[in-house]
Parts: C-alpha cells; structure tokens; sequence
C-alpha cells in the first residue's frame, strides 16, 4: 500500500500524460493542414481575413470537437443517413464561426468547449515584395512581379485530460518563464513541494509577449492551453486589396 501512494501519482501522470501528448501531437499536424488552408484562402480570396480565419477553424474543428458524436457517423451511413456527418460539422462550425471556443465556468450550464473560451487562432499576416499602391495590386499577375503572403498562425489548443492538463500547463509555464510553481508536487509523494522555476528547465525558444501574457490569463481562468505555431508561405494568386490589410492581424 505504501508502495503504491509513492508511485501512483506518477503511473496516473504517465499514463494521462502520453495521452494527451499524443492529442497535441495531432493537433499540431491539424494546425499544419490549418495554416495551409488559410494562406491559401487568402492568397485565392484577396487577403480576406475572416476568409482565412474559417479555413483554419475548420481543419482544426476536429481536434477539440467530436462533431460526428458518439451515437452519429458509421451508423447513420450504414442506414442511408449519410448526411448526418456533414450536417453536424456545418452546425459545430457555426457556434465558432466568430472565432470563439464555446465554454463556459463549471455548472453555469452546457457548454460545447468545456471550460475554454477566448480565440481558437491567432492569425498573424505579411506581404513580402512591397505594399499595395491604391486600392488593390493590378500588377500581381505581372511577370517578375512576385507578391508572396507569408502566415503565422496560433493555435490555441485546448488540453482536456483531468490531471495532465494541469501538470503539463504549470511545467510549460515554468519553462518559459512566465510563472513559477511551487506548490505540492503532483509528481512525487516523497517531495512536499515542486521547484519548477525560470531556468529549470532548457528553454530553447522565446514566446512573444502577447502569447506569454494570454497563456497566463487563460491558466489564470483555469483554461490550460498549449500555443501550437505554424508557418506557410504562398504566392497571392489574386490581387491584394488595402481593406484587407489595414493591419497585418487578423481580429482576434
């Protein structure tokens, strides 16, 4: 029995941890796919923002939202209902169509995204080979004139398994140095209290400082979120409009 209080609470993290693990490692090859789909909805759109933003929310839907459900899908197609699945990604699509996690506090009632809310995507934009001259670039398709729109995109991945959510969020925030933890360790029985501080772990990489305050505020509401970046590049396939670049972000 003593035996097993030592060693449970890291057999439950492992176990819970390499679960969630493996979600955000779909949920990164999801926001590859995302952020692909939204540098090509804008360089075929214009630049449009809410263009772009909806591609990218709907390559990622299926990473924080079952819309088949558990009692849709293989059924329906097996009895001719077919049309459930397509009807029911429409409907999910819709409640986040604004860019919004639909969440809410614990028992204010049912809520699609659980506790989560705030954006889904952060997307950043620039247009590499000058700016637009006028209300749109006539010279796009110009030989030699070659316009590229380049697109970082935030994805603000929702972790939902009980425990791992919380461990991994404090130990991330620990890393980079946004907010040290020194509370009980969830890890060990032995050791009282965790030591998880700026400079403990190997931090290879900077967080821009907009993302280092939003990860705090959403930990702080208890909405542990991992920021997932991507990067794509492509060449505008139609010409560029002013309206649509007033500023590089889109609405977030």
């Amino acid at each position: 029995m003593v035996e097993s209080a030592i060693t449970l609470p890291l057999v439950v993290f492992l176990l819970l941890g390499t679960l969630q693990l493996f979600l955000m490692l779909q949920a990164r090859v999801l926001a590859q796919y995302a952020v692909f789909q939204a540098t090509r909805a804008g360089s075929v759109g214009y630049g449009e923002c809410e263009r772009m933003t909806h591609a990218a929310i709907l390559a990622l839907l299926p990473s924080f939202h079952s819309f088949v459900g558990l009692s849709g899908g293989a059924a329906e197609v097996r009895h001719g209902g077919g049309a459930g699945a397509p009807a029911r990604l429409a409907a999910a699509f819709a409640a986040r169509r604004g860019n919004r996690y639909r969440g809410g506090p614990l028992g204010a009632g049912p809520a699609l995204d659980g506790v989560h809310t705030g954006s889904i995507v952060w997307i950043d934009r620039a247009l590499v080979g000058g700016g637009i001259d006028g209300p749109q670039d006539r010279d796009f398709d110009e030989p030699g004139h070659l316009r590229r729109l380049e697109v970082r995109l935030t994805y603000w991945y929702p972790m939902r398994i009980p425990f791992a959510n919380w461990v991994l969020s404090r130990m991330v925030m620990a890393q980079f140095g946004i907010q040290d933890y020194t509370g009980a360790n969830p890890l060990q029985v032995a050791e009282r209290n965790a030591n998880w501080r700026q400079g403990e772990f190997t931090d290879p990489f900077t967080l821009v400082g907009a993302i280092r305050e939003e990860l705090r505020q959403r930990a702080a509401r208890q909405q542990y979120v991992f920021p997932i970046e991507t990067h794509f590049t492509m060449r505008m396939m139609t010409p560029a409009k002013a309206r649509h670049f007033a500023t590089m972000e889109c609405p977030r």
